[in-house]
């Protein structure tokens, strides 16, 4: 007969390991697989032990724990919110923690939590994302960031933490494709220094205004689309702006010479 809170459970080629799992206010929570059974009637047991008492907090987690540190978090949140996911996240008052590991945890809006809680946040070259729909997606998608934008060119954290992903403390600096803020010669304001990339990044134009950037780098698309270079150039959307406005900006922008003379031949 099986330890209680342990399952016996075979692998496909038939050998025996153990499942561990905890009933919680009548939550069945799984506790995960184990090599042996003792091992798997420890996680057990100190599941119980965190659902029973207060005084188990997170920070209390160590590497000697039966349990995993993601399912720490989970029965400490259940405990303490009443609330249960499946994710390592922490309730607080209007935002919340995802817990990546025992000393890294990042923060969001409350808003943000029906989506988290079934997204497993990953790392990898430093990059946090989530399988969304069988896809990769950056974490920074859902603030209208680009992929591969670099922290403090294209965007910054306001209060200098880098692992607070409130929507308050989130400054997107550079929302099209091409651009890079620059200061002005007089350090009075910033202009906008758009490239295009084909081989190399080539200089289209410094633009005072970010819409006439972002539409200069539209045109140095298509006059070198026009030039037969077919590369799968990214269009800028500007929001708020009627085709007549937009076709008046346009036309009147001037573009680096050096962009109408590259042909597939000299790239």
């Amino acid at each position: 007969m099986s330890l209680p809170g342990v399952f016996i459970a075979r692998k496909k080629d038939r050998s025996v390991y153990y499942r561990a799992s905890v009933t919680v206010r009548e939550k069945h929570i799984s506790l995960g697989s184990y090599p042996t059974e003792s091992e798997a009637h420890m996680a057990y047991k100190e599941a119980r032990m965190i659902s029973g008492t207060n005084s188990v907090k997170l920070e209390d987690y160590a590497d000697t724990s039966s349990l995993s540190f993601s399912k720490w978090v989970v029965l400490v949140n259940f405990r303490d919110n009443g609330l249960y996911f499946a994710m390592p996240i922490y309730l607080k008052n209007k935002y919340f923690l995802y817990y990546l590991s025992p000393s890294r945890c990042l923060k969001f809006d409350i808003d943000d939590l029906f989506y988290y809680s079934s997204k497993k946040i990953m790392c990898r070259g430093g990059r946090l994302f989530v399988n969304d729909y069988g896809m990769q997606c950056s974490i920074l998608n859902r603030y209208g960031i680009k992929n591969y934008a670099v922290c403090g060119k294209d965007y910054r954290f306001i209060n200098g933490d880098a692992t607070d992903f409130r929507y308050e403390n989130i400054e997107v600096l550079n929302r099209f494709h091409g651009l890079t803020c620059i200061p002005s010669k007089d350090r009075s304001g910033f202009l906008y220094k758009v490239r295009i990339h084909i081989r190399s990044s080539y200089v289209v134009g410094i633009y005072k205004e970010e819409t006439e950037a972002a539409i200069a780098y539209n045109k140095a698309a298509d006059i070198l689309k026009k030039n037969g270079i077919n590369r799968n150039f990214a269009q800028n959307y500007i929001e708020g702006l009627s085709p007549a406005v937009y076709a008046d900006i346009y036309s009147k922008l001037e573009i680096s010479p050096a962009i109408f003379r590259l042909t597939p031949e000299n790239t």
